[in-house]
């Protein structure tokens, strides 16, 4: 579908190909204005998901002329008019005020989170200058987001790092507590994500039109090109089906979770769920204390938050 309103404009994949993977993969959508803005001056904005490969899908995407409620409004409404109506149950997008004030009108249950990645990069421009940056503050910072497993928790750890670093007068921390609920990982834990706590998807999304459009293209040939580039995407999943409906991958280990999800996961998802059992078998557990019949094992780890590696003891 092809749709203008000037002065904004709309695009989804042909209808029943959208909507149909709407409906099986629109469990979140993330959304992003930052790839590339055209000759014109008009963002390109797509709203995105992830397909049962791991594969970025596009759900629809928008060259809009300004970045406001009012114009964010519109592209949500139109988009949503593509889908049946159906809101998403979740989706993410990066910390702006005009995305945030539309989707509350157009997606009032819609559980909205912001993206993590462009909230933490902020972290050594807004407190760089602090002279215990390096020496404590970024990692305790850090902790408090990655590492509380409760509400209460993190409201302690938070307080401790704002009154440890006498940061009670900074300006962006009271705004990123103000609005906790929407990045802090402890507050969205209960909703599924699909494995995504960043707009990446977007941006993924964005590296596969670079091939096809560019700051300069006009806007004939964009709408040419982005149907290119979506047919060449849906070539890709098409190839993907066609490879796990063909290959098998072995299991590694005797384990009957296992050889289920190989029955029913495809080839890229399984993989994942092998290296979580490589991660299981690599575990060398020891008996901490026995208390009868009751044994208590002590187990290390090492997971990687972001582009943090930390050791982890259970």
């Amino acid at each position: 579908m092809k749709q203008f309103a000037p002065p904004y404009s709309l695009w989804t994949p042909p209808p029943s190909l959208s909507r149909a993977a709407y409906q099986d993969f629109g469990d979140v959508v993330t959304f992003d204005t930052t790839y590339l803005t055209n000759r014109y001056g008009m963002p390109f904005a797509p709203f995105m998901g992830v397909n049962h490969h791991g594969q970025s899908i596009l759900l629809g995407a928008g060259l809009i002329s300004s970045e406001d409620t009012e114009t964010f409004t519109w592209l949500f409404q139109t988009w949503l008019q593509c889908m049946d109506g159906i809101a998403p149950p979740a989706i993410i997008t990066d910390q702006d005020r005009a995305m945030k004030n539309a989707i509350t009108i157009v997606f009032p249950k819609t559980r909205h989170r912001f993206c993590l990645w462009h909230i933490l990069k902020k972290v050594p421009e807004k407190l760089g200058s602090h002279r215990a940056y390096k020496s404590g503050l970024k990692t305790q910072l850090m902790k408090c987001v990655y590492d509380t497993q409760t509400i209460e928790e993190f409201e302690k750890s938070w307080e401790e790092v704002i009154s440890t670093y006498n940061l009670q007068e900074n300006v962006w921390l009271q705004s990123l507590y103000t609005e906790r609920t929407h990045w802090v990982p402890v507050f969205l834990k209960e909703y599924f994500w699909v494995g995504m706590s960043t707009t990446q998807r977007s941006e993924s999304m964005n590296a596969f039109f670079d091939g096809y459009v560019h700051a300069k293209t006009n806007l004939k040939k964009f709408v040419d090109q982005f149907d290119n580039a979506l047919r060449k995407k849906i070539e890709n999943e098409i190839s993907s089906d066609f490879h796990s409906f063909s290959v098998t991958i072995p299991c590694i280990s005797r384990s009957p979770i296992e050889k289920r999800f190989q029955e029913l996961y495809t080839n890229a998802k399984f993989r994942e769920v092998q290296q979580q059992v490589m991660g299981v078998l690599d575990m060398d557990p020891s008996l901490l204390r026995r208390d009868g019949v009751k044994k208590t094992y002590l187990v290390e780890d090492e997971i990687c938050v972001e582009e943090f590696m930390k050791h982890v003891t259970y």
